[in-house]
């Protein structure tokens, strides 16, 4: 059964056009990424939840994120998968930051309109998190699923009460 979504009207390079939105189970506006990240703000992505090991992203492709078959390219829901399940490997500690060491994707049909991803951890050890997402579309088709690995690490301390930034100028190390 087809889902009829609201409509938003947008703007992108001066050009006015309507977009269906997707919320969350809850009507609930996108809230604040808690760390920044340049990448997730060029592409869009909105975070709807994250809490209890689980995570929540919107993405709302526009022209620039389509592969030449008119459809969201394999990359850019690639990027939305692993961002979710670092998110949900995040969300219970939520001062830790999370490196992905291992990701598998399907995927299973072409992806169109406004997206959804879905994450949660599996499992979790003292330094590790091992999630699974998947993608929706706007007719709530399964469009792509991943499994990934990602190492937990905390923010590296510069002085006696301070901790370096997530985005800090230096490298974090992983080991």
């Amino acid at each position: 059964m087809a889902r009829s979504w609201p409509k938003a009207v947008c703007y992108r390079a001066g050009v006015r056009y309507a977009r269906p939105l997707i919320t969350a189970t809850k009507p609930e506006q996108a809230m604040e990424f808690p760390v920044h990240i340049p990448f997730v703000e060029l592409l869009g992505f909105e975070l709807l939840r994250w809490e209890n090991d689980e995570a929540e992203i919107r993405f709302d492709a526009s022209p620039e994120h389509l592969n030449s078959f008119s459809v969201v390219h394999g990359g850019a829901s690639m990027t939305l998968l692993d961002v979710a399940m670092a998110h949900a490997a995040r969300s219970g500690m939520p001062d830790m930051g999370a490196v992905t060491i291992e990701m598998k994707t399907s995927f299973m049909q072409a992806a169109r309109g406004p997206l959804l991803a879905k994450a949660r951890v599996l499992h979790r050890s003292a330094t590790m998190a091992f999630t699974e997402g998947q993608v929706f579309d706007a007719e709530g088709r399964l469009c792509c699923h991943a499994s990934g690995t990602f190492k937990c690490i905390r923010r590296l301390p510069v002085g006696a009460r301070d901790t370096q930034a997530l985005n800090g100028a230096d490298p974090v190390k992983t080991d």
